[in-house]
């Protein structure tokens, strides 16, 4: 029994290689979903998209990456899953290269797609690895080691592409993948152990369920992404795909009735503790990925700022990651969930009040107070919902919980850029009437402002030519003005979905510290 004890207390150095290697194949797949962002401008060109087209070719990835998700714990029965990750790793980077030496728009969706399933394999995995390999006292170390990565992931993203595509080429996008997945192939070798496949597992499987989901959930983010720009349903393409999207997810309910083992276990929210967390996480992935989009968004229509020096700016939320690292792990040990996730998600509504203010004048130097309060106060509340995700199932339900909590995450984040595109783009519109309006050819302020902007524009041009250019100038201010009035209502409105989810905060159970071989208390 004292041997036993041992073990348990602390995870051998094979256990901390997997915990390794799957952080790594983690990293490599939240980098991979906006890593193309950046370059999108010249991927276009290479491959000859529009630019709806070339969105396709990041949201094909997140879209098939969320259907794979929930569909890991099923496959890693099927093949075991040191088989599972290291066929995902092979052919991740083989997709990778075919992203890399793609020469058609179509070409280059199919491989991102491709991507996207098996680079979404290695997300869930990477938390499971880390629940069923490290014994209760030292999970919150994994777990802090795969929460900085699905935080910092998505920041490093765009500011690596930039800097390749500035510096070296589009295609490394890509095929910087290579040498990495290399090192991930070897870390898989020595860390996990054989095991057996397991074939029955997939004959047997729900499904109703596998069907439902693939169908249900690529149609829903494809309504997401096209919606807006369709004019949702006013479109027919739109209507059909939702109708199609809700027989998908009629399917996964008929499967919770009808199926042994559902593909996606929705009987795992009947855990108050674990249905909090996914809700958190669920507008937390709104915010994580809303931001991700606002700011850059700003900073290049309003600032007239590069993808290289918005990166930049995005990174100042990676610093607080960076400090916190030492003492996360003992802070999640100690200190109770709730509370932890409590002032995490005050801190994050509090980095959206400071954007409210921002004005056409704004820089990146006026995002450095409130990058910094979000960056700890992403590490405040994801930290402890890994933690608390985890540490409320057993570990036989470990992958089918960190499928789902994955899938809520990224699938917040999806409906989140479609609600926040929508919403830009009506409340956009709005504000630019009501301000024409009010600037009309009779008032004061108009012709005043009109006149001096002429005077500027005299020189060397004729009065007609000085009125038209003064015209054009005033109409590109009317438009930057409802844009900032626009960017900073929707700060508001994430505000306050991130107070919203401190109610739920209050359900999370308290974590205790453990010193024995016991898991932490659920």
């Amino acid at each position: 029994m004292a041997d036993s004890l041992a073990r348990e207390a602390r995870a051998s150095t094979a256990d901390w290689v997997a915990v390794a290697a799957g952080s790594l194949g983690a990293l490599m797949a939240t980098l991979d979903i906006s890593i193309t962002n950046s370059a999108l401008p010249q991927i276009q060109g290479a491959v000859g998209a529009t630019g709806t087209e070339g969105t396709w070719i990041s949201t094909g990835y997140l879209m098939s990456e969320i259907v794979m998700i929930p569909l890991v714990a099923w496959l890693t029965r099927v093949f075991g899953l040191r088989k599972f990750l290291l066929v995902n790793a092979t052919l991740f980077v083989l997709f990778s290269v075919f992203c890399g030496i793609s020469g058609s728009l179509a070409m280059l969706i199919v491989a991102r797609v491709g991507q996207g399933f098996t680079g979404g394999a290695m997300i869930p995995t990477a938390q499971t690895i880390v629940r069923s390999r490290l014994p209760a006292r030292q999970m919150p170390v994994g777990m802090t080691l795969f929460g900085l990565i699905v935080i910092l992931g998505p920041l490093f993203g765009p500011v690596i592409g930039g800097w390749l595509t500035e510096n070296v080429d589009w295609t490394w996008c890509f095929f910087i993948n290579v040498p990495v997945c290399v090192v991930l192939l070897l870390l898989l070798i020595l860390g996990l152990p054989s095991d057996r496949m397991n074939p029955k597992a997939f004959f047997d499987a729900d499904w109703l369920g596998v069907i439902g989901l693939a169908v249900g959930l690529s149609t829903l983010i494809a309504v997401l992404e096209e919606g807006q720009r369709e004019r949702w349903f006013e479109s027919s393409m739109i209507c059909w795909l939702s109708a199609v999207s809700a027989m998908g997810m009629l399917l996964i309910a008929l499967s919770q009735w009808y199926s042994e083992r559902p593909i996606l276990r929705l009987s795992l929210l009947r855990n108050r503790n674990y249905a909090a967390v996914i809700g958190i996480v669920f507008v937390a992935g709104m915010a994580l990925y809303g931001i991700s989009y606002l700011i850059p968004q700003f900073l290049s229509l309003v600032a007239g700022y590069n993808a290289e020096q918005s990166g930049d700016v995005m990174l100042l939320s990676g610093i607080p990651a960076f400090m916190l690292m030492p003492i996360l792990p003992r802070l999640i040990t100690r200190i109770d969930t709730k509370l932890l996730v409590i002032v995490g998600l005050l801190l994050y509504a509090t980095s959206c009040m400071l954007d409210m203010t921002l004005t056409a004048q704004s820089v990146g130097a006026d995002f450095i107070g409130s990058q910094l309060v979000r960056g700890f106060a992403q590490i405040l509340c994801m930290m402890p919902l890994n933690q608390a995700s985890m540490s409320a199932v057993s570990r036989e339900e470990a992958g089918d919980a960190a499928g789902l909590y994955n899938m809520a995450r990224n699938l917040g984040g999806s409906v989140g850029l479609a609600l926040i595109g929508t919403f830009i783009d009506r409340r956009e519109a709005m504000h630019t009437s009501v301000l024409r309006q009010a600037v009309h050819a009779n008032s004061d302020f108009a012709q005043a402002r009109m006149s001096q902007m002429a005077q500027r524009l005299s020189s060397g041009l004729d009065p007609g030519q000085a009125q038209m250019r003064a015209l054009a100038q005033l109409a590109n201010q009317i438009a930057r003005e409802s844009m900032v009035i626009t960017y900073n209502e929707t700060f508001w409105l994430l505000m306050l979905a991130i107070l919203a989810c401190i109610l739920p905060a209050f359900l999370l159970k308290r974590t205790v510290r453990s010193d024995g071989p016991s898991e932490m208390a659920h």
